[in-house]
């Protein structure tokens, strides 16, 4: 979509680095320079005043996210590109669930938000698809959460780290800026299992486990 609107070579298209490294490829695929700014910490999703605040006359386009099924998280970066007068691209991870599937998604999720403690569970959104239900353990680093994850898959809990390394830490993308958020989030966010498969007992262990965890993993100062 990048070529067919016309971005090439001199443009600058901004980026999230928290995670989709193909988005920064195919940016420069397109003779164009991927520009990083930080997301929203709530949502994962692009931040649209971090994205404001990088625009520069050379710019001409925008990616945005809607991270882990966050669909409400890529408004804000519309109204910037109509603003600006800037391209908005989205691009959407997997497919949208068929309805019966992102009900069962959501009664997991308001099942998880009720009974979770030790972690701090996803912030409510209109519309959230749940597309992974992601958690931040407590603690100021990468070591909390990665043993945190570690001993909850001992628990026969199936959990993924979403994002190991942002873009911008990447050795083809490697660049010096302030990204605290995105930052942040690559440290401390875990994916939790909540697809429409698992059975109450499956849930039940997902809270037995994080909960017997939670309290053991104190914040580095």
């Amino acid at each position: 979509m990048l070529k067919s609107a016309g971005v090439g070579a001199g443009d600058e298209v901004i980026v999230s680095a928290y995670g989709n490294a193909e988005l920064a490829e195919a940016v420069r695929a397109v003779g164009a320079m991927p520009v990083f700014a930080d997301i929203d910490g709530a949502t994962y999703c692009l931040d649209a005043d971090a994205a404001d605040a990088a625009v520069t006359s050379r710019t001409a386009a925008i990616v945005a996210v809607p991270r882990f099924g966050y669909l409400a998280g890529v408004k804000p970066v519309r109204e910037l590109g109509r603003r600006r007068g800037l391209l908005v691209v989205e691009h959407r991870e997997g497919d949208v669930p068929e309805q019966s599937a992102l009900a069962q998604r959501q009664v997991h999720a308001a099942y998880l938000d009720r009974r979770l403690t030790g972690v701090r569970t996803p912030e409510a959104c209109a519309g959230h698809t749940y597309q992974q239900y992601v958690v931040r353990v407590p603690g100021n680093g990468r070591p909390d959460r990665d043993a945190f994850a570690r001993a909850v898959r001992r628990k026969g809990v199936d959990c993924q780290v979403p994002v190991k390394t942002p873009v911008h830490r990447l050795p083809a993308f490697r660049r010096e800026v302030c990204l605290p958020e995105t930052e942040r989030a690559a440290d401390e966010t875990l994916a939790l299992p909540v697809g429409g498969l698992l059975s109450r007992r499956d849930l039940q262990r997902v809270v037995a486990s994080c909960n017997a965890l939670g309290g053991l993993l104190q914040p580095a100062f």
